[in-house]
């Protein structure tokens, strides 16, 4: 359990390393009983929202986490590099911490209507299956979105529907 908390801390760490913008704050009805911490706004324009399910201890066993950031106009965004340089983060972070970690290849999906792009992680330790994390990440005119999710193994197979509510309430 501590090292599954552990892991959770490291899966906030990755998901506060990605950046986001808050113009029109993008608006997800998150899990009931969820504890929701929105983050102020840095200076850079960067805008977060955090979602944690904890256990009956208080101890986290599921986070997702959704940020906007900004992108100019005249700004390309290599969607799939970015993605992949993410999964490579979560990878390197797992693998210091004596995780190993698979990750499907990343394929095309939606969020909130943008054409995304999706990967998912299957975090194990010693042959046993402890964490799943998902990154989704999409872009359009002048943002650049990313939805990450991330929790114990069994907890993020049992809150399924949770997942899927709340991303399919997003609105961007």
């Amino acid at each position: 359990m501590i090292r599954s908390f552990k892991v959770l801390l490291i899966l906030l760490g990755v998901c506060s390393a990605v950046g986001v913008a808050r113009a029109d704050a993008p608006v997800v009805s998150w899990p009931e009983g969820w504890q929701v911490e929105v983050v102020p706004e840095a200076t850079s324009g960067v805008s977060r929202q955090r979602a944690v399910k904890n256990d009956q201890n208080g101890t986290p066993v599921m986070v997702m986490e959704l940020t906007m950031s900004p992108v100019q106009s005249d700004h390309q965004v290599n969607l799939e590099g970015v993605l992949l340089e993410m999964r490579k983060s979560v990878q390197k972070d797992f693998f210091q911490g004596g995780y190993q970690s698979v990750c499907t290849r990343i394929h095309s999906t939606t969020l909130s209507g943008l054409a995304a792009l999706e990967t998912t992680c299957t975090v194990t330790q010693n042959g046993t299956h402890v964490l799943s994390q998902t990154l989704v990440a999409a872009v359009d005119a002048d943002k650049a979105y990313v939805l990450s999710y991330a929790g114990q193994a069994e907890v993020y197979k049992a809150s399924q529907a949770e997942i899927d509510a709340a991303r399919n309430s997003l609105k961007l």
